[in-house]
């Protein structure tokens, strides 16, 4: 039976079920656990029922009855509206569900124009401080590319979802208070820092800020970390991904902290890439002093002055000294790898030399795009699951849009929210389900067997099949 009794305006609990609960921010999974889903807007009329099937036949079979998950359908977006009255796009009733049992899937939903919630995505984030999105980009053989090489692409974006300037702290150019802010920056915040010269915001400006916190970006990164921690070999890396070389005190902090977290509370299973290169320099010429070490990591190290080369020698003598013993020898080659790059840099590597990187840590502006665009490398958002994550909540989605045009007729591809469904389960701890449609979905794209969004991308065209079919398809193949 449900272990709480939840009072909802317009919905009735499943009789029969068991909360989710969270302790120390995981999950604790019973057999029966009761999941709110929300359908979706637009193509969620056809993507839901598609990926619920595949769900429950995974789980059917992987545990042959002895687990399986109570449905409860909650309302968001359009259909929300329709139940609970104009512009009642986020119902307290749904807000209860998901409080209450923890984790929740749903489709793509519409932002609402004009007033009230600018986007209900941002809003559910906020709501329950899912401070984590999770966006794994890997290719599935025979998922039409733009690219040679797709394969090569296996990344996690891991991006900031609370902060940034996606807080929404700004100001229209005309807003009195923004005025009123401008005349405040200009003649007296400015001249006071007194490192920004004659700089002035111009009249006419909108006005948005962007808060970056230690605590925001620790327990960001530390979710990061934590799961590099549970993969193998080369893909136990974490890259910090931000714009630190412009935005020093916001972006340049974010790195700063993530480095601070590695080799404090991660310092046992963590190794940063300059340590790794001062430690594999020992380890090629053991008999390497500091200075030709420093030498070799530093590649300008002779020209510059006395006291940064003072600063980098201490620098070698400082990692030896706290990490040889613990971490020299090779051992920091099994350790997680923590190293940072501009997102710029990003943006071209993860197309140009993608193998090289695996979980990529980024704040909320940078992963948004960062995502999508290694989703594009691997077929494009239909095929991108997402999962929003914090210590007492976690919602799995669509990454797409609620494509409207197409909405009841059968053909859109469900597969983004049909993947998110797989890190849910994998987030519950049922891998062995998880599996199942991981190989039923690359089998079927592999045989062919796909809607008309891949299809039609296909050389030769093939024929489509529906959204159903496709579901069907997985279902069939789970085996491979």
């Amino acid at each position: 039976m449900a272990t709480s009794s939840p009072q909802f305006e317009q919905l009735t609990a499943p009789p029969s079920g068991t909360a989710i609960r969270f302790e120390s921010g995981q999950p604790v999974v019973p057999n029966d656990p009761i999941i709110p889903f929300i359908r979706g807007d637009g193509t969620g009329v056809d993507i839901w029922p598609a990926t619920q099937k595949v769900l429950d036949a995974a789980v059917a079979q992987a545990y042959g009855g002895k687990r399986r998950i109570e449905w409860f359908k909650v309302y968001a977006g359009d259909e929300a509206c329709d139940l609970y009255g104009t512009y009642q796009y986020l119902p307290e009733d749904t807000l209860e569900a998901i409080r209450t049992y923890g984790v929740a899937i749903k489709g793509p939903l519409t932002t609402p124009i004009g007033g009230g919630i600018r986007s209900l995505n941002v809003a559910l984030r906020q709501i329950f401080d899912l401070y984590c999105c999770v966006r794994p980009c890997r290719y599935y053989e025979g998922t039409p590319s733009p690219h040679k090489r797709p394969q090569d692409l296996d990344v996690i974006v891991y991006r900031e979802n609370t902060e940034d300037i996606y807080m929404g702290i700004e100001w229209e150019a005309t807003d009195p208070v923004c005025l009123e802010l401008i005349k405040h920056l200009n003649e007296v915040v400015i001249p006071a820092n007194g490192k920004l010269g004659n700089r002035r915001i111009p009249a006419g400006s909108g006005i948005g800020i962007k808060p970056v916190s230690k605590f925001g970006s620790q327990r960001h990164i530390r979710k990061a970390i934590q799961h590099a921690l549970r993969l193998e070999g080369d893909k136990r890396h974490v890259t910090l991904v931000h714009k630190g070389n412009i935005m020093k005190f916001t972006e340049g902090a974010f790195r700063d902290w993530g480095y601070e977290l590695a080799t404090t509370e991660f310092r046992a299973e963590c190794v940063t890439e300059r340590e790794s290169w001062i430690l594999d320099n020992v380890e090629r010429n053991p008999g390497l002093g500091i200075e030709a070490n420093a030498r070799l990591i530093e590649p300008g190290y002779d020209a510059l002055t006395p006291e940064k080369k003072a600063a980098i020698d201490a620098e070698v003598g400082g990692v030896l000294a706290a990490i040889g013993a613990s971490h020299g020898g090779g051992q920091w080659k099994q350790m997680v790898l923590v190293d940072d790059r501009i997102a710029d840099s990003i943006f071209q590597q993860i197309q140009t030399r993608p193998q090289e990187y695996s979980v990529l840590a980024t704040l909320n502006l940078n992963g948004d795009y960062v995502s999508d665009a290694a989703a594009a490398v691997v077929g494009g958002l239909g095929m991108a699951p997402g999962a929003n994550i914090g210590d007492n909540a976690a919602i799995f989605e669509a990454t797409h849009g609620t494509a409207p045009k197409h909405a009841g007729l059968d053909r859109i591809n469900p597969g983004s929210v049909i993947l998110s469904g797989v890190m849910m389960l994998e987030f519950m701890g049922w891998q062995e389900a998880a599996d199942l449609i991981t190989a039923g979905l690359s089998a079927a794209i592999a045989s062919k067997e796909v809607t008309y969004d891949l299809a039609r991308l296909m050389e030769p065209p093939v024929e489509p099949v529906s959204c159903s079919g496709f579901a069907d398809a997985v279902i069939r193949h789970f085996r491979g």
